[in-house]
């Protein structure tokens, strides 16, 4: 199989209308009721008209993207879980078990589930788009994750399951990928691994330390200094973390907006952003995670949550929480009558 080419990674994205957010923001000091007393919810209004480059945006199409892989890393024993969780949840989300999948059916979203490097076999494959890279990663603390070819082929999957949506949320399945992304957030910001590995899917104090170690021993392995993000991106990222980078990308080239999930998706939108900065005018982020150094990540990129829940589950289930809340902005900003409609003394 040819390897995709990069170049397509550093095309703009298009800039938000500065015309539509302005006759927006104008909308919203009409609408009947005191001028900013719903707070952010009118700032995500207009951001959405900015977008659509309407004075009215819609959210119709919702599509959810969930990119699945394995990591060469857990033979560090660096997870609470087997590896084979990963093919065993890639098959409840098929099925309509998990959690993403209840709230897929909740947003009635476009729903896909994207293998891009399962280790094991699967049972129950109905559904699910099939597009192996390969079996899983490399141990990322012995070498580089995966080739620059194989993470083209990951960014470029990414590609192909963008786009034709309102907005998009993406997730990710693939167990070990707290220490991956704890890994590529230390590189991407110049952090210890000290700041940046949490408890991940529920480890204990020893097994963290553990993990940290792992995570100190991929930074000396790998890293020397001047690498590009796309080098830190296929030298300790994911296949499933490098389609989040490439669909986040994409999405912005195409002047959608995506909805960011957790640590893990963030840790992707870090590396997009810092691939193509123009992307950072796309992304939404749906919620603070319990995963410690999500907040540092934040920070960052100089990002507010819309909600802190104390979630750490994955999957893209925090941002189809959030999603609701967005949809809310959207429709008051749209269907809330002017005070001149509704016969109102402003």
């Amino acid at each position: 199989m040819a390897t995709p080419e990069l170049h397509w990674l550093e095309t703009s994205a298009p800039p938000p209308c500065e015309q539509s957010q302005n006759l927006a923001a104008a909308r919203q000091q009409q609408l009947t009721k005191p001028t900013g007393s719903l707070g952010k919810l009118e700032q995500l209004a207009i951001k959405f008209s900015a977008w659509q480059r309407r004075e009215k945006p819609e959210i119709n199409q919702i599509n959810i993207r969930v990119f699945a892989a394995d990591h060469g890393v857990c033979a560090q024993g660096i997870s609470a879980f087997p590896q084979a969780v990963t093919v065993q949840m890639v098959e409840n989300f098929v099925r309509g078990g998990a959690a993403i999948s209840v709230l897929a059916r909740q947003l009635k979203a476009d729903f896909k589930v994207v293998n891009v490097g399962l280790a094991g076999e699967l049972i129950q494959a109905r559904g699910l788009q099939d597009l192996p890279i390969a079996r899983g990663t490399q141990d990322l603390s012995q070498g580089p994750a995966m080739s620059l070819e194989q993470c083209a082929r990951a960014l470029d999957i990414g590609r192909q399951f963008s786009g034709d949506c309102d907005i998009q949320l993406g997730g990710e399945m693939g167990i070990g990928n707290t220490t991956s992304a704890s890994a590529l957030v230390s590189a991407l910001l110049k952090l210890p691994a000290q700041q940046t590995v949490g408890p991940g899917t529920g480890l204990d104090a020893e097994k963290m330390s553990h993990k940290r170690q792992v995570v100190e021993q991929a930074l000396a392995v790998n890293i020397e200094g001047q690498e590009s993000p796309l080098q830190i991106l296929y030298k300790l990222g994911g296949f499933e973390i490098a389609a989040l980078v490439g669909s986040y990308i994409a999405c912005a080239q195409q002047g959608i907006p995506a909805l960011v999930d957790g640590f893990i998706s963030s840790a992707a939108a870090l590396c997009a952003v810092q691939i193509n900065p123009s992307v950072d005018k796309y992304l939404l982020f749906s919620h603070r995670s319990a995963e410690p150094a999500h907040h540092l990540l934040l920070e960052a990129m100089g990002a507010t949550p819309l909600l802190d829940l104390g979630m750490r589950l994955g999957e893209g289930s925090g941002a189809a929480v959030a999603l609701p809340i967005i949809q809310s902005a959207v429709s008051l900003h749209c269907k809330m009558a002017t005070f001149a409609e509704a016969g109102v003394s402003s």
